[in-house]
């Protein structure tokens, strides 16, 4: 059965759910067959490190803002995302924006959820960097944040996925002594391995934020750089013998 089949299937299903809404008691069996149907889609369709990912400690995966888009996309839901609240204080240099996501369904016009998600100019991950430059960066991660508690909120998926665990993980320190930088080799390789998987550029980003806990690949070490490049050429391998 190809993607596609897995995705009309998918919202044959739930067109017939939608029929009876709204559905105040479900009952527990119903329920079951929600969860495991919303379970076999994750394992036909999503793919594991573009949609989602693991990180070691955690039980649950964590669901990527491309694996948020896609359950949107199957579930019929429309995305309107609004800046609630946000500082902008140029000459300190200091932005912080609050978004709420609003997931309406297509079909009926029904507000099915709203996420909030909040970033700023002082989290640990933008440490060092030129606050000027980031801007538009912060405004995006409190969006993908909002996207995310949405989804997770109307799909009932947080028994599946967690939400930024890339944002609670403590960066590991590359200043330890004796461990060299990454080499410019090594960056080329990085880049040209993401460009010929056709992999979004902030997908590579979020994967190595979560196995690194840095934001931008010059702040990886020699052996960090190895480490990711080795798990962009499994990833590659997998995609294409799968």
């Amino acid at each position: 059965m190809t993607t596609q089949d897995n995705i009309i299937r998918f919202r044959t299903h739930h067109s017939e759910d939608e029929a009876s809404l709204p559905n105040i008691i479900v009952s527990s069996d119903e329920s079951q067959r929600r969860i495991d149907e919303l379970k076999a889609f994750v394992d036909d369709v999503m793919v594991r490190g573009v949609d989602y990912g693991l990180v070691d400690g955690f039980s649950k995966p964590t669901l990527f803002k491309p694996g948020a888009e896609k359950l949107c996309d199957v579930f019929g839901f429309s995305k309107t995302a609004e800046v609630v609240n946000r500082i902008e204080h140029w000459e300190a240099g200091i932005f912080a924006y609050e978004v709420k996501m609003t997931l309406t369904r297509k079909n009926n016009g029904v507000i099915e959820a709203e996420g909030l998600g909040a970033c700023n100019s002082k989290e640990s991950s933008f440490r060092g960097q030129d606050p000027y430059t980031i801007v538009n960066t912060v405004l995006k991660m409190a969006k993908k944040r909002a996207l995310i508690d949405a989804v997770l909120s109307a799909t009932r998926s947080s028994g599946i996925f967690t939400q930024d665990i890339e944002d609670i993980t403590p960066p590991r320190s590359n200043t330890k002594r004796g461990e060299e930088p990454v080499t410019k080799a090594q960056l080329q390789k990085i880049f040209s391995t993401v460009e010929k998987m056709n992999m979004p550029f902030d997908v590579a980003k979020e994967m190595m934020k979560l196995s690194f806990g840095i934001e931008h690949s010059t702040m990886m070490t020699k052996s960090q750089a190895s480490q990711f490049i080795q798990d962009l050429l499994t990833l590659k391998e997998v995609r294409t013998n799968g």
